[in-house]
């Protein structure tokens, strides 16, 4: 950088000082048995964030998951998400404080590293406002330049039901509000699962019937989804992730075997451990946590959840 530029960056970093911004991020599941790489959904279980420009260098506090085990300085990954989207735009980091309050798990399936990215991106979104617009094509790139893939990013931005696709001008989404009737659980382990872990046992190619399988799933699991929750048991059958995985995780694997032989719509929530149940009403929900509670051979945590329809919000409550 010239030194007139690096001038500029200062003058305009400096612009920043005294800003301060409130973040909510949904979790999310990504995958939902067939669409691989491709859907997701928004939960209402939140990762909540706030920052204020100005001070002595960075200060980070962690509340609630995570607390004592991340990073508190540059490497913490949120911070990264706002320097990185700071820097798109031409401004350095300047000092900040960081407070997190987090509520999604961590390694198990619920998108907690990107609901950091996105918090970080949507923290630097709002820190820039007015001065400069980011559009939602733009803040899905930044984030899925961190995380390497949209398919969790996307429904962290924009709630709801997401599908995800990469372009040669960058990922793009489709955001779809689900059937009032779908009544989402969740089923938390309380071991974690590498997602690199889990993206290691795929194999580089699949038998063509498994990917026309898949294909067939996967949009029968948008209209299921959309409008047609009796089909979800059908929709949600997978070829192509799931029984490659189920080595590193051996009672996700007979959970859902159990949860399927009884009609439940049961899924790897992401990359796992956890299992996402895509109940059809309130009660098939309590029947699922009821049979995993007699069936499970370690301790299982129930969420039963709402699909979040917001996505990540920002406010500015410098402002208020």
């Amino acid at each position: 950088m010239s030194a007139a530029s690096a001038e500029a960056s200062a003058i305009a970093t400096a612009e920043l000082s005294g800003r301060r911004v409130h973040v909510k991020v949904p979790a999310t599941s990504a995958n939902l048995g067939p669409g691989f790489d491709t859907l997701g959904l928004a939960l209402a279980q939140y990762d909540e964030l706030d920052v204020e420009v100005g001070g002595d260098g960075l200060r980070i506090e962690v509340h609630g998951v995570g607390a004592g085990e991340v990073p508190l300085d540059e490497s913490h990954l949120v911070v990264r998400a706002i320097a990185h989207t700071l820097a798109h735009y031409g401004r350095d980091l300047p000092p900040l404080k960081l407070v997190a309050r987090n509520a999604i798990p961590h390694g198990r399936g619920l998108g907690s590293s990107g609901a950091a990215i996105v918090a970080g991106v949507m923290a630097a979104r709002g820190l820039l406002a007015p001065e400069v617009e980011i559009s939602p094509d733009e803040l899905l790139e930044l984030a899925t330049e961190l995380e390497g893939h949209p398919d969790n990013v996307a429904p962290a931005l924009f709630g709801g039901l997401t599908i995800a696709w990469v372009t040669p001008e960058g990922p793009r989404h489709k955001k779809l509000m689900v059937h009032r009737g779908v009544s989402p659980l969740v089923l938390v382990p309380e071991h974690e699962m590498s997602t690199a872990l889990a993206r290691s046992l795929q194999p580089q190619s699949v038998p063509h019937e498994d990917a026309v399988f898949n294909v067939s799933r996967s949009a029968l699991l948008v209209a299921a989804l959309i409008q047609s929750p009796e089909l979800l048991l059908a929709a949600t059958e997978d070829k192509l992730h799931q029984r490659y995985r189920a080595e590193a995780m051996p009672e996700t694997d007979r959970l859902i075997r159990v949860l399927r032989d009884a009609g439940h719509a049961a899924v790897v929530s992401g990359a796992g451990p956890s299992i996402l149940v895509l109940a059809s009403d309130p009660s098939e929900r309590a029947d699922a946590v009821r049979l995993v509670e007699e069936s499970a051979e370690t301790a299982w945590q129930a969420l039963p959840l709402a699909v979040d329809f917001l996505g990540a919000t920002v406010t500015r409550v410098d402002e208020a």
